[in-house]
């Protein structure tokens, strides 16, 4: 079975069988499929979609095919529409002001028109409150003598125009999500975004609002998110139409902005049993000896692993997608040997990148597989001394060559795990600096380069390509294993990027080749929790960060005690994530392999007790990560939890310090509804200060300190020990039901 885009969306929606816990006697239901304004050269196409939400369409002149490229579901999984897809149907059409009203559930949409401007009619959107009032969420922003809120630009004489549409915002208002940036912010709020993707870079065009209402830019162009004291802007530098969705809940009501956003861009399905332990990686391991001991090492410590990797530069040439028989002469005894020594899974790494001396490139090349650029010679990067060209993911015939290929080198062989790395589309990720490959390729002429692929250009659809990439990964395992699209996940992928939707695949997002220093650290739990808001339950990160900072001199170096003490208190937070996972460049005064070690035992006898706890901890928290997973894949609830998302009513605090962006709502989170988790994200303390949230019960809910089971009231600051044996961790709850998952009772 073979799945393309479109019938991937159809599977996915007809699969569905999750329900709301909506009762349809006191849902307001839409009377009308929706309405089509014409003004001069634009339309706009408003239909209710899903529960409590509109979706709008526009385009100037010439009217779009209904099959442009985007990322929710038609129809939802959940909502009035009983199954009928919206397609782009309505009921009213009419021309000039004219007001129009329409509700769906607590959301209502009106048009209004203002002095008699050409094309001024602007949308409203007004949550209707239990009391009869109403709120207005947003409206189309046209304050007096203004450019239109919908602003089109044309760069040629095709059919393809820029947009820029622009939206009412408040000083107080709060944004959550937007994908992930290294910006220690969980409140986007001021925020300019770049809408390309890039290493640690992932911009996604999804956001929550403390106002209670969701947005979701559906588009696969670039652009920009711009959120201003009284304007929030989207643009899109190429397109034929403009979509977006927005839908509505209750004040701090996050969980159902979740599912109304989980029901239009897909649940996640729950992960395989044995990902949710320890993933052990580093830069690199270079040939098969060296992995069947690294699972000999695993097996006689008796330290538990559930995943071993095989990272870059382990093929022959780039574009093989294979490993290098000279170096792997028998991969499927291989991936044998480490299952039987420790019960582990293998993943093994892929680039896009394919370069002239690969075996794949002549066909490849000859089928139109492979992307290229608008002008030149069609290179889009270097590596190693050559130049590359990216495999065009955005082709369903490349993905399934892709598929083909990885399934006859690694799957056939045992490893039915992939890494999708440098996913970011476009070039490599590294635009800025090229790879670094001066000392071969004298010059690229481009940062970022004008890609031209089967689906379109960088401009016009380069957000679709690390999300189609991940879609190649999909329908191959799919296939193989002959299950469903949204049914539980065999084996999964790991992804340096995404877009809208990642959730919907069996694919891990990680934030990307981070450096090793304490700044690093916490800028990686401001990006997870973003990383949620959006919509991606599947996230992790590099446990001690990637690669060194050359301006600090310790930074990787595994045998100094200022690295170790980073690393150790990286691991721990990893503990607390959705997937545990370490990898890295390493370095190190002494070796004993090609490249630094980064194993649990790397880091000095006295640290190897402390690390291998965690991993242990990991373990026994497997029925509460099974029970989170669980509610993440029947409803979208968040597992990494933003202060807000729990407390914003219960205690006025959280807000005021979220809007702020504090250290206290930047760097502690709840893992799930019972664990609040504070990483130590500075050298050398032994102690922790933590502030612990007033809960709508404070009198009988204390949170508990794990280490030492003191029992603290909320709404206060409390220091606490943390030697470098304890990350800082309180429960709420009983800790047997923690352990055994028994959590939403």
């Amino acid at each position: 079975m073979r799945l393309s885009l479109v019938a991937l969306n159809a599977l996915w929606g007809s699969s569905a069988v999750l329900t709301s816990p909506i009762q349809q006697r006191d849902y307001h239901e839409p009377t009308s499929k929706g309405f089509r304004m014409q003004h001069g050269f634009e339309t706009v196409l408003v239909q209710p979609f899903g529960y409590d939400g509109f979706r709008v369409r526009a385009w100037p002149y010439r009217p779009p095919s209904g099959q442009e490229i985007g990322f929710i579901y038609d129809p939802p999984l959940e909502g009035p529409e009983n199954g009928d897809a919206h397609g782009m149907s309505f009921d009213t059409a009419f021309n000039g002001n004219r007001s129009e009203e329409l509700r769906n559930g607590n959301i209502v949409v009106r048009t209004s028109g203002w002095g008699g401007n050409p094309g001024g009619y602007r949308l409203a959107f007004y949550r209707m409150e239990t009391n009869g009032s109403e709120t207005l969420l947003t409206n189309e922003y046209a304050p007096l003598k203004s450019t239109n809120p919908r602003y089109y630009s044309w760069t040629g004489p095709g059919s393809e125009f820029g947009a820029e549409f622009s939206f009412s915002t408040t000083p107080d208002e709060q944004i959550y999500g937007t994908g992930t940036q290294q910006d220690h912010l969980v409140n986007k709020k001021g925020q300019t975004i770049d809408l390309i993707n890039f290493n640690t870079h992932i911009p996604t065009p999804v956001f929550m609002s403390n106002k209670g209402y969701g947005f979701i830019w559906n588009m696969a162009s670039e652009g920009r998110m711009e959120f201003g004291p009284l304007r929030n802007r989207f643009t899109a530098a190429s397109a034929t139409v403009v979509d977006y969705v927005i839908f509505s809940s209750a004040p701090s009501d996050y969980d159902t902005l979740q599912q109304r956003l989980s029901a239009l861009t897909g649940r996640a399905p729950t992960p395989p049993d044995w990902s949710l332990g320890y993933i052990q990686s580093k830069l690199r391991y270079e040939n098969q000896t060296e992995v069947e001991l690294l699972a000999q090492h695993f097996h006689e410590s008796r330290i538990p692993v559930s995943m071993i990797v095989i990272d870059y530069q382990s093929w022959a040439q780039q574009g093989d997608w294979a490993l290098d028989p000279r170096l792997w002469p028998d991969v499927s005894e291989m991936a044998q040997q480490v299952k039987k020594l420790t019960n582990a899974e293998m993943m093994a790494s892929l680039w896009p990148s394919v370069a002239d001396n690969s075996v794949n490139y002549l066909d490849m090349i000859s089928q139109g597989f492979l992307s290229a650029t608008r002008t030149g010679p069609g290179t889009t990067d270097s590596w190693n001394g050559s130049y590359i060209r990216n495999y065009d993911s955005t082709n369903p015939a490349a993905r399934r060559f892709l598929w083909d290929t990885l399934k006859r080198n690694y799957y056939d062989n045992g490893i039915k795990n992939f890494w999708i790395d440098q996913a970011d589309g476009g070039s490599l990720g590294e635009g800025y600096e090229n790879n670094g490959q001066s000392a071969y390729i004298q010059s690229i002429p481009f940062d970022l380069p004008d890609v031209l692929y089967a689906a379109g250009t960088q401009r016009s659809v380069g957000k679709l390509y690390p999300w189609a990439h991940q879609q190649a990964i999909e329908e191959g395992l799919r296939n193989v294993t002959s299950t469903d699209v949204g049914s539980a996940c065999e084996h999964l992928s790991l992804s340096r990027s995404g877009y809208i939707g990642s959730q919907r695949f069996c694919s891990m997002i990680w934030s990307g080749d981070t450096t090793a220093v304490w700044e690093t650290l916490s800028a990686q739990v401001a990006s997870g929790l973003s990383a949620a808001a959006t919509g991606w339950g599947w996230w992790t990160m590099d446990a001690g960060g990637f690669q060194a900072d050359p301006t600090v001199w310790w930074s990787a170096n595994i045998d100094t005690p200022e690295y170790r003490q980073l690393y150790l208190r990286w691991l721990q937070w990893a503990t607390f994530l959705p997937f545990m996972r370490t990898h890295g460049s390493r370095e190190c005064y002494f070796q004993d392999a090609y490249t630094c070690a980064n194993e649990p035992w790397s880091y000095g006898e006295q640290n190897t007790p402390i690390i291998v706890s965690y991993i242990h901890l990991r373990y026994q928290l497997g029925a509460y990560l099974r029970t989170v997973f669980g509610q993440l894949h029947k409803t979208g609830r968040m597992i990494m939890r933003p202060l807000y998302m729990d407390f914003e009513r219960s205690d006025p605090r959280v807000g005021q310090w979220t809007r702020m962006n504090t250290n206290v709502t930047t760097q502690q989170y709840m893992f799930g509804p019972r664990l609040l988790v504070s990483p130590v994200t500075l050298p050398n303390v032994t102690e922790w200060p933590v502030y612990l949230p007033r809960t709508a019960d404070n009198a009988t809910q204390p949170w508990t300190y794990w280490w030492t089971n003191q029992t603290y009231a909320g709404g206060q600051t409390v220091t606490v020990p943390a030697p470098v044996e304890h990350i800082p961790l309180f429960h709420l709850g009983k800790r047997a039901d923690i352990l055994n998952g028994n959590v939403f009772t």
